[in-house]
């Protein structure tokens, strides 16, 4: 029984050893590809400056996320739209600049793909948090002016 135990213990750690290169590595293109957000995902450009083969970064991909590369890093450049649509304070910002402003091109693309992740369309989450602050901004107007007549 001590055998078999010592042999899953080695094996895990082995295990561990052969993915921590690869957590590294998917560290280091989260960072690359978020660094510069409003460019478009280009993975022979994040290989080149990882200096790693396009098959190698799609390995480490999957063994840590499941997913290849470009569709987890659309995925967290997505879910930063996202908080930028939610936290737009009343600013006049639209989906379009956005967006664009996160890599997002091919604006039909991200609004099907936002959808289908989300629930809801890129304009319907600004609407709702255009209507929240304004709503915010209207409550604190009126306990303003309670104040002053108080």
């Amino acid at each position: 029984m001590k055998i078999h135990l010592t042999a899953i213990t080695e094996t895990e750690s082995i295990r561990a050893a052969r993915d921590n290169p690869c957590r590294d590595l998917v560290e280091q293109a989260e960072i690359l590809a978020l660094a510069e957000v409003d460019e478009p995902i280009q993975i022979s450009a994040l290989c080149a400056a990882l200096s790693v083969s396009e098959r190698t970064l799609r390995k480490a991909f999957h063994r840590i996320y499941g997913l290849p590369p470009c569709r987890h890093l659309r995925m967290l450049r997505l879910k930063q739209a996202r908080r930028a649509l939610i936290a737009t304070d009343g600013h006049l910002s639209t989906v379009t600049e956005i967006a664009t402003c996160f890599g997002f091109a091919e604006l039909g693309r991200f609004s099907v793909e936002y959808r289908k992740v989300f629930g809801e369309s890129p304009s319907q989450t600004l609407h709702r948090a255009s209507t929240a602050t304004a709503h915010v901004n209207h409550t604190a107007h009126h306990q303003d002016r309670a104040d002053l007549h108080s």
